[in-house]
């Protein structure tokens, strides 16, 4: 018979507890600066009217107010990345079988690329909506 036996590792439990005290006063202080920071930015970035002196300021000021969407262009750079795997991974199904390589490939593409067109039509179809918007009150201004 064999005794297996092995040593358990000794915690030095007061660094452990003084290292869980500093994450927990951390989050608070986080927290903290989170809701100033918050009340901040919402009464420089939000004010309909307030005019912004430099182009960086406006962009920032669009982006907080979701005028600027990043989706969009998130989207397309995994659309590519997405189509490139499976037509790279279709090659590994050469060698295994002709029809799944061409089904993967061919069906592959076809389906991810109707997915993202899908999803960029809802976009396209908001923007659409908010240039429409924009109009409608621009035309009740003059």
């Amino acid at each position: 018979m064999h005794s297996y036996s092995y040593s358990q590792g000794s915690y030095d439990l007061d660094s452990v507890n003084s290292l869980a005290t500093g994450i927990e006063v951390w989050m608070i202080i986080s927290l903290v600066v989170a809701i100033i920071g918050g009340i901040v930015v919402y009464f420089v970035f939000f004010k309909p009217d307030k005019h912004m002196p430099n182009k960086f300021l406006t962009w920032l000021k669009d982006f907080f107010n979701f005028r600027k969407m990043l989706v969009e262009d998130v989207l397309k750079v995994i659309y590519i990345i997405l189509a490139t795997y499976i037509t790279l991974v279709s090659f590994s199904f050469i060698f295994v079988d002709v029809v799944s390589f061409l089904s993967t490939l061919i069906l592959g593409n076809i389906v991810l690329r109707l997915m993202f067109e899908f999803i960029l039509i809802t976009i396209m179809i908001w923007k659409n909506t908010t240039d429409i918007n924009n109009k409608l009150k621009n035309n009740k201004e003059d």
